[in-house]
């Protein structure tokens, strides 16, 4: 059976419901399945688990690394946003697939994946052909990009771009209702220091997609391919007044006061970002915001809206030294940092390793550039091509792709070689590169999560007594365990780093302030809870040594059309009722900005 690509915004000469016997077909949305932390047959890689900030972001900061998982977003949208039967088995294991398509018929079986899992597609759509040879395959996510996917793989339709409208006109329903908002904590199994935290309701941000796509678009960006390129991205919420509904909601519902944006450059649509600034001042929304910016974009904001607006968390593209990207011209990333820092605003750095001009004899250079900008967490990947992109398109005219004979699919994934030929490093240098960049960061500056305290007590500091009530609480809120729990965190680094005077100098002068804040509560804690830290991390150090890793749970929910699975948690979410009083818009709006704006 051959695939048929489908671009979801384009109209389907034959609709999906016409191929199924009953009114409402089932459906089954999956991810691929585990492990992921482990070197297999099917492609998982030891070196790629399914963990962004482990993979990317803390790869080497041993005990101190932030350990946890996200769950598949995309799918719980598609799930709240059909009325057909839907069923969402997320991370399961290979035998908990197979029981599930043994078990149960279904009419459509989704999949959601990204390049490197390929293969385990693969072997997915061979089971559901051996067991559901009926069903419907749809395959979706990053991996969709691929150019001759359907050559590679047995399925039905694959979906490149956004998965809501594409399902509901596939369904038959109608594909211009507003989009319900599924009630998505943003992380889950969070551990760090060899501590397992336990998950208490508001805890944990709640996640937000008011867009997808991204309307900078970068050459290499995936994302901003997958979504119709660069100046374009889907809308879910147009205005600030929708968004502050859904998120109203979210708060009332899920107990919670910080939200994770799942937007791409959030701060980027000018015009919604401040109107809900205005609802919040309003309403005196305490919130805070984490989210994706540009730097030319941050820099459109002053600091004092910033604050206003809760931004509490970046992440931002740094790229590398003398970047070709526009979002950086003119601007010095140590200054803006540095200054977001001083308000306590978190940052996240990105940089590339392996860009042009990168060569074995600058490339300690590059690298420490980008350690110097001292962020609280640096992302560092490898300048990879991914097929659908500019960059990809560029790199394939030239003939500098390599051959998928000189390479594992299943390797490209951003950490260990190129799929193409750099002009100066090769797949040996660029592994050992990335692994130089993660361990100078770390030496540098120490463990994120101490970082992240230091970043914390400065806007604790700053504002404190500030004038605005909204304000004054988010820093208090935000700075709730600076004397307790995150005392007793660096109370441990300090006695971890006893034999690292520099490392131990640091620390120090950070539980100084601490102590200086909180006064002898913080004492207790970082005398007493420094050495049960202490004892965690070490226990933590000889499970990695011994080839520990960490594995997410599987999570099997259902809409509230399921009736025949009452075990399956009912998957929950919020409509937006602004968006149902304004004027009727085509709801996801795909919007052109070739041109980009600031409003």
């Amino acid at each position: 059976m051959t695939a048929k690509t489908i671009q979801p915004l384009a109209r389907q000469e034959i609709k999906g419901s016409e191929l199924f016997s009953s009114a409402k077909p089932k459906i089954l949305l999956t991810s691929v399945f585990g492990p992921y932390g482990k070197d297999d047959e099917y492609g998982s890689r030891a070196m790629n688990p399914m963990e962004l900030y482990h993979n990317q972001v803390t790869r080497t900061q041993g005990p101190f690394s932030l350990r946890m998982f996200h769950r598949s977003w995309g799918l719980m949208l598609i799930q709240a946003n059909i009325e057909a039967p839907c069923l969402v088995l997320d991370f399961p294991t290979l035998d908990r697939f197979i029981e599930e398509i043994k078990s149960h018929r279904f009419d459509v079986i989704g999949i959601t994946s990204i390049i490197p899992n390929i293969f385990k597609v693969k072997k997915m759509c061979e089971l559901i052909r051996q067991y559901q040879p009926h069903a419907q395959i749809v395959i979706g996510g990053h991996i969709a990009n691929v150019p001759d996917l359907n050559e590679r793989i047995d399925a039905d339709h694959i979906v490149r771009g956004e998965g809501v409208r594409w399902f509901r006109e596939f369904l038959g329903e109608d594909e211009n209702r507003p989009v319900r908002h599924p009630l998505i904590e943003s992380g889950f199994g969070t551990r760090n220091a060899g501590i397992t935290v336990e998950d208490r309701p508001g805890d944990v941000a709640a996640t937000v997609i008011p867009s997808v796509g991204c309307p900078l678009g970068c050459n290499f960006c995936s994302t901003s391919a997958m979504f119709g390129g660069k100046g374009k991205c889907v809308n879910f919420y147009q205005t600030g007044d929708e968004l502050f509904d859904v998120m109203c909601q979210l708060e009332r519902r899920m107990k919670v006061r910080s939200f994770f944006m799942m937007d791409e450059n959030f701060l980027f649509h000018k015009k919604r970002a401040l109107r809900l600034l205005e609802l919040m001042e309003e309403h005196e929304k305490s919130w805070s915001l984490y989210v994706f910016s540009s730097a030319n974009v941050l820099k459109t904001y002053s600091i004092e809206q910033l604050v206003r607006l809760g931004i509490s968390w970046v992440w931002m593209g740094i790229e590398g030294r003398e970047s070709q990207y526009q979002k950086l011209k003119g601007i010095d990333t140590f200054e803006l940092i540095s200054e977001l820092q001083s308000h306590g605003i978190r940052v996240l750095g990105s940089t590339i390793i392996g860009l042009e001009n990168h060569t074995p004899e600058n490339i300690d250079e590059a690298i420490e550039h980008a350690a110097r900008h001292d962020t609280d967490f640096h992302q560092f990947m490898l300048y990879t091509p991914i097929p659908g992109t500019p960059l990809h398109a560029e790199l394939s005219a030239q003939g500098l792709m390599k051959d998928e004979s000189e390479y594992h699919l299943s390797d490209i994934h951003g950490q260990l070689i190129f799929n193409y030929r750099h002009p100066a490093i090769n797949d040996e240098q660029s592994a050992e590169f990335m692994r130089r960049a993660f361990d100078r960061d770390f030496a540098r500056n120490g463990p994120s999560t101490i970082r992240i305290v230091r970043t914390t007590l400065a806007g604790w500091k700053r504002y404190k007594n500030h004038p605005n009530a909204c304000i004054r609480d988010r820093y208090a809120w935000e700075a709730r365990e600076i004397g307790s729990t995150f005392a007793a965190l660096v109370g441990g680094a300090k006695l971890y780093y006893r034999n690292n005077p520099a490392m131990r100098r640091k620390i120090s002068a950070l539980l100084k302030e601490i102590h200086a804040e909180f006064g002898w509560k913080s004492r207790v804690f970082s005398a007493i809870g420094g050495w049960y830290v202490l004892r965690k991390i070490r226990a933590e150090e000889k499970r990695l040594a011994a080839g520990w890793t960490y594995e997410p749970k599987t999570w099997y929910e259902r809409n509230a059309a399921v009736s025949d699975r009452p075990d399956a948690p009912l998957c929950r979410y919020a409509t937006p009722r602004a968006a149902v009083q304004s004027v009727p818009l085509p709801i996801p709006t795909l919007v052109n900005l070739e041109e980009p704006v600031m409003v």
